[in-house]
């Protein structure tokens, strides 16, 4: 039964693959031969409807001067591509192997406005690149044509056919302009390797987005909002917070307890990314960034580094997931310069470009505002005595 259910898999794969080429062609030859490479032919739609009605009589639906638009918008924003379905080796889930090179030796300007066009000039410079995924149907290429920059593209791409992407998980992630909030926590060189890697995870950093959307919660507008009511809501939608934490991650623990002498504090949630190899501990705050947070969460890093690592893991991440992040926390604490420990915001609806570009201009002025020779304050832990829940 297996292997009749891998081989129907491999054949609709084929077909998807092959069906993702000959629209890409029929693109090509009505911008290029029909069209002469304008990007608008200059007799308006009688060409589309005349060739509509001819496909449609010889080969029969699907091919309607709606679809045929699509097929020439496809081809507009793939032109680069060689016409050709990549092959993918036994076992390999990326574009390792799709020649796209790690980046021309050029600077960057990383401003909140301005890092798309950056990108797609030096990607212009890498020339043509092997064909379609053949991992990525028809429906996922209508999704990815839309985006206007070709570097967002390019990423989407990569990370849909690296994690086996549905489509509705890949309209999610677009919706929610994952691109975007990756790009917030990534230097000149990093933001270059988004949109010729994908996510790679090498270090802490490059595991946490800013902010964290959990509009799939669904949370009352509601004043009474406890943290242990968020704590629920994840859990109860734990799938979908482990697509939102991003690649690698796995569950461990809620709550989970950590004991220093006959004190007890207990950490949110746990959980195990298999690519870092370490742990990350989450602490939830509905409310304002503050001090005590800070040092409470270095205190349960401290601890789980002694009591729960064991040989062959890496050291262990702390988050602090709150509703509002403090500027003036998160340069003056242990957070500035802490390779382990996070603060990011969460927002329980979908945030605009707008407001995702403001939030890149406040972390930029984060960073330029580094203040050198400034100690950071270490805030104290607040204890959890016993093995009740401390009232929150």
């Amino acid at each position: 039964m297996a292997i009749l259910e891998k081989s129907r898999a491999q054949v609709l794969r084929s077909i998807n693959s092959m069906m993702v080429l000959a629209y890409w062609q029929i693109g090509r030859d009505l911008v290029e031969f029909h069209q002469g490479g304008a990007h608008r032919a200059g007799y308006g739609d009688q060409l589309l409807e005349a060739l509509s009605a001819r496909l449609q009589e010889r080969v029969g639906r699907g091919y309607s001067t709606t679809n045929l638009r699509y097929f020439r918008t496809f081809y507009l924003a793939y032109a680069d591509r060689s016409p050709e379905i990549r092959h993918i080796e036994s076992g390999e889930s990326s574009r390792a192997s799709s020649g796209a090179s790690t980046g021309p030796e050029r600077e960057f300007r990383h401003k909140e406005r301005g890092v798309l066009q950056d990108l797609e000039r030096a990607l212009g410079h890498q020339g043509v690149l092997e064909g379609f995924s053949p991992m990525l149907g028809w429906s996922h290429y209508r999704l990815l044509m839309k985006l206007e920059h070709e570097a967002e593209r390019r990423f989407y791409e990569i990370e849909a056919e690296r994690g086996s992407w549905p489509v509705e998980h890949l309209e999610r992630q677009i919706h929610t302009h994952l691109f975007a909030r990756l790009l917030k926590s990534r230097d000149k060189h990093g933001v270059m390797d988004l949109a010729t890697r994908g996510q790679v995870l090498e270090r802490p950093a490059d595991a946490i987005k800013h902010p964290f959307v959990l509009d799939f919660l669904d949370l009352p507008e509601s004043e009474l909002l406890r943290e242990s009511d968020l704590e629920r809501a994840i859990l109860g939608k734990l799938s979908h917070f482990l697509l939102e934490l991003g690649r690698g991650f796995a569950f461990v623990a809620r709550q989970k307890r950590l004991s220093f002498e006959d004190e007890h504090f207990y950490v949110d949630l746990v959980f195990y990314n298999v690519i870092l190899k370490c742990y990350l501990l989450i602490d939830l705050k509905l409310g304002k960034l503050a001090h005590q947070d800070v040092g409470q969460m270095d205190s349960y890093v401290r601890l789980f580094d002694a009591q729960g690592r064991t040989e062959g893991d890496g050291p262990t991440i702390g988050l602090i997931l709150c509703a509002q992040k403090n500027e003036a926390v998160a340069r003056y604490s242990i957070l500035h310069e802490h390779e382990q420990l996070f603060a990011a915001k969460y927002v329980t609806y979908l945030p605009s470009v707008e407001e995702l570009e403001r939030e890149l201009a406040r972390d930029k002025r984060l960073l330029e505002a580094r203040a050198p020779g400034v100690r950071a304050p270490k805030g104290q832990p607040r204890k959890r005595v016993g093995g009740g829940r401390a009232t929150r």
